[in-house]
């Protein structure tokens, strides 16, 4: 057992430009489970994001997509998590990954980094603390670093996309576990191959 969670963010960035972009896979998922659970986005200023609260697995869960640019994401999170008490190892943060092919979702505990501005301003934001759960969205590498950029704020192309969709709903699947602290169970469902 693991700790339960009680705050899932989805990461992305704001705007119709960046909607369904490689960037935006963390928001995807976050957006499709307030759609299944019927849950209504309230913009909420203090929290720099939109916020909602859903019930997962008999666990009340708060959903937040920040509306800061991505490298802002952390300014959201630690205003949410600082405002209702929420300790890092309770946030479970959903984004995309380049070293995970499309159709690929992976759990993990705790971590750097990776490059990924988004989490190095949620470690940053939380004072340096990184033990928040993480969900990684495959959205495959293009192979040269120098194009990274460009990359991930463009919209994968169909078969591409759809493997993506794939990858969010196996994970979504899964959540329920996440939630409510089984996390090795999870892991072992998500990242088993069918």
């Amino acid at each position: 057992m693991t700790d339960t969670i009680q705050l899932i963010v989805g990461l992305g960035n704001p705007g119709r430009e960046y909607e369904h972009t490689r960037h935006n896979a963390g928001a995807m998922l976050v957006e499709e489970l307030a759609r299944t659970c019927n849950a209504t986005w309230l913009e909420d200023r203090k929290f720099s994001g939109h916020t909602t609260q859903i019930t997962l697995g008999h666990q009340s869960v708060r959903l937040l997509l920040p509306s800061t640019y991505m490298n802002h994401s952390g300014q959201a999170v630690s205003a949410l998590a600082n405002f209702y008490k929420i300790a890092p190892a309770h946030i479970l943060v959903v984004h995309d990954e380049l070293d995970l092919q499309p159709g690929i979702a992976r759990l993990k505990q705790g971590g750097g980094h990776g490059g990924h501005n988004g989490l190095r301003d949620i470690i940053s934001s939380l004072g340096n603390q990184n033990s928040f759960v993480r969900l990684r969205i495959g959205i495959g590498h293009p192979g040269d670093a120098k194009i990274v950029a460009d990359y991930v704020l463009k919209k994968a192309p169909a078969t591409e996309h759809s493997l993506i969709e794939d990858s969010i709903a196996k994970a979504l699947a899964v959540l329920p576990d996440v939630v409510s602290g089984q996390l090795a169970n999870a892991m072992k469902q998500l990242h088993t191959p069918t």
